[in-house]
């Protein structure tokens, strides 16, 4: 309760200063539209249609994403945590792509794929995995020997040691992958409908038509606390699914 306490306080006071600076004579008002002009836009836009629908496909993209990126990265972890020979020989390659942007993928992302939801979302795949991949890598490299010898000294083979022992004891990890993944996909799913334009609507592309259409700053900043909220949501909700869940488990972060 105090930290939520402190945390509204802390909202509330950036809420005060950014009201003040807004209807000061230190920055145009088209320009930064003070909070409570912001909320008036963002109540209307919440009835609107059009806006929902763009809300709806970001959201649709984001889950796409993440359940796409947990497929992938996860069994790719066990593979690499579990089998040395693998891990180095693939180590080149995934540290050279794991520091491209997605963001800079867009040409060769439309030139490949095209402007869609297909091209968002795989960017968005692209992003999310790295810390999903090296949150369960990491995991198994935290794995207590003494719990793979006593399954093995049971005639537990390799696949069954991997998914009885290595695989719940990195569950904390791949939580801690997923929140991270996900608010990743977020920020690269709002990015890309933001500069690649007609990508499958979604929150982006209305910020993106409210800033170079009509300029309204408090549509694009309406657009943009939304996006902000979605992903406060997003991660409170996972971090809550981790504590019921694996709340048997000490680990409460990982790696990206």
């Amino acid at each position: 309760m105090r930290a939520l306490t402190r945390g509204l306080l802390g909202v509330a006071g950036f809420l005060v200063v950014w009201e003040l600076f807004g209807r000061s004579w230190l920055v145009p008002s088209d320009y930064l539209p003070p909070p409570s002009v912001v909320a008036v836009e963002l109540l209307k836009l919440l009835g609107d249609e059009a806006f929902l629908r763009d809300v709806i496909a970001t959201l649709l993209a984001l889950l796409i994403a993440v359940g796409i990126s947990i497929g992938i990265a996860v069994p790719l972890g066990l593979v690499l945590g579990s089998v040395p020979s693998v891990r180095h020989a693939t180590r080149a390659v995934v540290e050279f792509l794991r520091p491209i942007p997605s963001v800079a993928l867009i040409p060769l992302a439309i030139v490949m794929i095209g402007i869609g939801p297909e091209m968002k979302i795989s960017l968005a795949v692209y992003a999310a995995m790295w810390p999903l991949l090296f949150n369960t890598i990491y995991a198994l490299d935290e794995l207590d020997p003494l719990l793979v010898e006593t399954a093995r000294a049971f005639g537990s083979g390799r696949l069954r040691v991997l998914f009885s022992v290595a695989l719940p004891s990195a569950l904390p990890f791949v939580f801690t992958g997923i929140r991270l993944a996900a608010t990743t996909s977020l920020v690269v799913l709002v990015s890309v409908e933001l500069l690649a334009g007609g990508s499958g609507g979604g929150i982006g592309h209305f910020i993106m038509d409210a800033r170079s259409g009509s300029g309204r700053m408090d549509l694009v900043l309406a657009g943009t606390v939304v996006a902000g909220v979605i992903g406060f949501l997003l991660n409170e909700g996972l971090e809550r699914a981790q504590r019921r869940w694996v709340g048997w488990s000490t680990v409460t972060g990982g790696r990206s």
